[in-house]
């Protein structure tokens, strides 16, 4: 059902794509709100810049991808990591230079360019409450296994895929040499980890780097030192055939990318989900905050 439905949206947003003109600049959107707030902040920034512009945002990640490849979304924003894994069916540890190399590698020849990645990384991350991990000196997620080796009891709250899957906890347990305990790890709904974490419910929640949450509820995020989560930049991605007609695309989708970092996405997210701002209002005064629009 859920596919289903997914696909009438698809054809809601792109049946009429035939319609628009063929120097409006199409730009597309996921389907939540780091995505809705990114496709709207990019539809005004080409606006300021004097180009006609299409927004379609709302889609799931297979059927946006799919209508990019089909011609009929330009630009849109994407994880290097989504590219890696879910597109290109790649499972090897890359850092974040080599994982960017390897999608714009795999990507060119689908006519689809890769321009400069942001520094906002929307991967899996550990948190704490701020005041217990500067109480415990925990900064690191090795920092973190030290202290359950040591004797420390700590509280793990965790989605149910991240728990069970094979590239989850277990392995990265394995990989920083510790283990939570069947008794301390808390599976529970990705969105409830973070009410549980500032309720105390929990020690160490799995949460989205960039998630709003994280700066409103006074979370830290533990340094993944060993790199064990993949690197997920956020990365302006654009058809070959419309950069080729408009170049300047390159330079200004750029020029909003060198703005953009965890914590600034933290921020503006929390702008939206907790302090309930407009997607519209929350772009438009980023844009005019930076100089951009």
């Amino acid at each position: 059902m859920r596919f289903l439905k997914t696909l009438a949206l698809a054809a809601a947003l792109f049946g009429a794509v035939g319609a628009a003109s063929a120097d409006t600049i199409v730009v597309g959107g996921k389907n939540y709100t780091e995505q809705q707030l990114m496709a709207e902040m990019t539809a005004q920034l080409l606006k300021a810049k004097g180009f006609e512009v299409d927004k379609r945002a709302g889609l799931g990640t297979a059927p946006l991808r799919q209508a990019q490849e089909n011609g009929q979304v330009d630009v849109y924003w994407e994880y290097t990591g989504t590219s890696l894994i879910t597109f290109n069916k790649l499972t090897d540890k890359l850092d974040a230079a080599a994982t960017y190399a390897k999608v714009k590698e795999l990507d060119a020849p689908k006519g689809l360019v890769w321009l400069t990645p942001s520094k906002a990384n929307n991967t899996y991350a550990f948190a704490m409450r701020a005041a217990d991990a500067k109480a415990k000196g925990i900064t690191s997620i090795s920092d973190l296994a030290a202290k359950i080796k040591g004797g420390d009891k700590l509280t793990f709250g965790s989605n149910a895929e991240f728990y069970a899957r094979p590239d989850g906890l277990k392995p990265l347990e394995e990989s920083y040499g510790f283990n939570f305990g069947r008794e301390s790890v808390k599976r529970m709904d990705t969105g409830i980890v973070y009410q549980a974490l500032k309720d105390g419910q929990v020690d160490v929640g799995l949460v989205f780097a960039t998630d709003g949450r994280i700066p409103a509820f006074d979370f830290v995020v533990l340094t993944d030192d060993k790199g064990y989560f993949p690197t997920y930049a956020m990365t302006p991605v654009i058809r070959k055939q419309v950069l080729d007609a408009n170049p300047s695309l390159a330079g200004i989708l750029d020029g909003l990318s060198a703005k953009l970092d965890d914590q600034t996405m933290a921020r503006l997210n929390a702008s939206i989900d907790v302090d309930k701002k407009s997607v519209e209002d929350v772009a438009t005064g980023f844009l005019k905050q930076q100089g951009l629009n």
